[in-house]
């Protein structure tokens, strides 16, 4: 059996271990957006110990979207392995939905969802088309 697409990936819940079988499937259409890098410190004897943490998000504007953590000694090499290696191999499809009336393609989350990770709750909520995220600068 040969694998056509990305979604046969998903069905079969088969794990992507490699960025090239994104690159092979999204190809040029992935986008990449630097979302935060932040200095992290950590104390030892010999004094205080300073790498960076860069997030990073990557998504094709088609239902794909990846989130991208990596803690490096200095940002060259933080950004670069937070969008090759952790951001792609943490793609995930989309479920997609309307709000209102079903015209046109679908373009919002299907229903009011609600996440938290830690001590952060965060509230998915269906919206028009072209409304775009409405939050605060860190959320978004």
């Amino acid at each position: 059996m040969k694998i056509t697409s990305l979604e046969e990936i998903y069905l079969f819940s088969l794990p992507i271990k490699e960025s090239e079988i994104i690159d092979f499937f999204l190809g040029a259409s992935l986008k990449d957006e630097i979302l935060k890098i932040m200095p992290v410190q950590k104390q030892t004897r010999a004094g205080q110990w300073t790498r960076f943490k860069a997030f990073v998000a990557i998504g094709d504007y088609n239902g794909h979207v990846g989130l991208g953590v990596k803690c490096s000694k200095d940002v060259a090499t933080a950004i670069p392995g937070a969008i090759i290696i952790l951001a792609r191999l943490s793609i995930v499809p989309l479920q997609r939905g309307y709000w209102g009336n079903k015209i046109g393609k679908p373009h919002t989350v299907p229903c009011k969802v609600t996440g938290r990770c830690g001590s952060v709750l965060v509230h998915l909520i269906p919206a028009p088309r072209g409304t775009g995220i409405v939050s605060a600068p860190v959320p978004k």
